[in-house]
């Protein structure tokens, strides 16, 4: 007779209990109340792997706010005061499009990424992760031991023992929170606004100390407390991966075909003989989980792809003589049908959109010059006839893209014999990166003005004669009878 709270999936012999589990958030009771998780510390060959990568992320991002290029911060994207720079290069909100298109590339790129490898970014490369196994977590094994110590110690009575650890514990968590902040307003406003907010204190900079203070509070209460919920709950790529995974998509799963039916382990036992799986039920791939699932029930959106079950499952089955790769990367199709892995259609369609929006991008970035002139007429303004010449007044705003300071004249390209004067002086100076503004007059011979509205071109030079940018606007004369 079949047990009601099993069921068979897919036809393919695998016993599991009823997929009540798709239901609920493995985090959290019945009653909704928060189950805690306490993993296992976990070792083996993905998880040095991925200590390697976060390691060097890690020194990524306390490095990058002190670098720069040619005088310009490595990375900064200050919203407040429109400055923005990517690898050294500024870019201004005349650059706005750019910048979308590199938005939009970057989800392209994420949603490919997704489709052929699951959920690998958030197991990986993911900040949350990263601080969360890679920092907090250590520090939490370091102070209260591994899982079996942490369980105990939060049962415990408050007694001298846990509120010297606690208090250890969430003092350092505090302190990796302050200068998580204070890093990530780096990214903002630079490293040495930063500082000099500091060294000036909370008295001259009320506001700016406030907010320093909520987001270290806010740091802290998502790695101290949240923590996972953060993936489960929050985190909207979670859901993402839901619409993108499918069959041919690389995600870590447990071979049901080789693991069930799940039995205890016996040693010198002939588990085929007696029609058992190699998984031996030791629960290892679940006291291992960072987001407290068991990755035998199946793919679920909890799941970050952070392979500590496979490290976890590999262990045991060397230490029992059974194969390794149990719980491995592998796609759907390979477990049910045995198929390798294949680049799908969809995967060659993302890949054929994402080439052609990085060339795209490629394109607007190298044709992107040093200059962006404009010459405006003034409201109001009108022509004037002095010495035989009908002369205009126009005031430029010159934006100087380039990493240094450039010295520029004007010239009128078209139509010929137009003559530009600015002060007393043939050249601007164009500090790098700032905006340059004043005004010139612009005269042509009577004889060339032919309408009382006429095209013309100005073009900005450096002091090589090269050509940095040209701007089309029209100059005003006197009205002419046409016969």
């Amino acid at each position: 007779m079949t047990d009601p709270e099993k069921e068979y999936k897919g036809g393919q012999g695998q016993v599991i209990e009823a997929e009540t589990f798709r239901d609920s958030v493995g985090t959290m009771e019945v009653s909704g109340k928060r189950k805690w998780v306490f993993p296992r510390k976990p070792s083996g060959k993905f998880t040095n792997y991925r200590n390697i990568v976060a390691y060097f992320l890690l020194i990524v991002f306390f490095a990058m706010p002190f670098v720069t290029i040619n005088g310009n911060p490595f990375f900064l994207f200050n919203i407040l005061d429109r400055q923005f720079f990517i690898i050294g290069q500024p870019f201004y909100v005349q650059d706005f499009f750019i910048l979308a298109l590199g938005s939009i590339t970057a989800i392209v790129f994420v949603i490919l990424f997704t489709v052929v490898f699951g959920r690998i970014f958030c197991g990986w490369v993911c900040p949350q992760t990263i601080f969360m196994e890679m920092v907090f977590r250590k520090i939490e094994y370091l102070i209260e031991g591994d899982r079996n110590k942490q369980i105990k110690l939060d049962k415990q009575e408050w007694n001298s023992e846990k509120i010297l650890k606690r208090g250890l514990k969430w003092g350092i968590y505090v302190l990796i929170s302050l200068v998580i902040s204070h890093l990530m307003f780096m990214y903002i406003v630079g490293y040495k606004e930063v500082f000099r907010i500091m060294k000036e204190g909370p008295i001259q900079n009320p506001t700016n100390f406030l907010v320093m203070i909520l987001f270290t509070a806010a740091f802290y209460f998502v790695f101290a407390w949240f923590r996972e919920q953060v993936c489960t709950l929050v985190c909207p790529y979670g859901r993402l991966q839901g619409v993108l995974i499918d069959k041919q998509t690389i995600n870590v799963y447990y071979d049901f075909k080789r693991g069930e039916n799940r039995s205890s382990w016996r040693k010198n036992e002939d588990r085929k003989a007696e029609g058992k799986g190699d998984c031996i039920d030791c629960n290892q791939c679940v006291v291992v989980c960072p987001t407290g699932i068991d990755i035998r029930d199946g793919q679920q959106l909890e799941c970050i792809n952070c392979t500590a079950c496979i490290d976890a499952c590999d262990d045991v089955m060397a230490k029992v003589g059974l194969p390794l790769g149990l719980i491995r990367y592998a796609t759907e199709e390979e477990i049910e049908e045995g198929k390798p892995f294949t680049f799908s259609n969809r995967m060659k369609a993302y890949t054929a959109v994402l080439l052609l929006l990085i060339g795209f991008l490629g394109f607007l970035l190298s044709s992107r010059g040093d200059m962006e002139a404009k010459f405006i007429k003034p409201a109001g303004s009108s022509y004037f006839i002095r010495d035989g010449q009908i002369s205009n007044t126009y005031n430029y705003t010159f934006l100087n893209k380039a990493n240094k300071d450039q010295i520029v004249t004007i010239k009128i390209i078209a139509p010929k014999n137009g003559v530009v004067s600015f002060g007393n002086t043939e050249n601007i100076l164009l500090k790098k990166d700032k905006i340059s503004k004043g005004s010139i007059n612009v005269g042509f011979p009577e004889k060339e003005i032919t309408a009382s509205k006429q095209n013309i071109t100005i073009g900005v030079y450096d002091k090589d004669g090269k050509l940095l940018d040209s701007f089309k606007t029209y100059f005003e004369g006197p009205f002419k009878m046409q016969f």
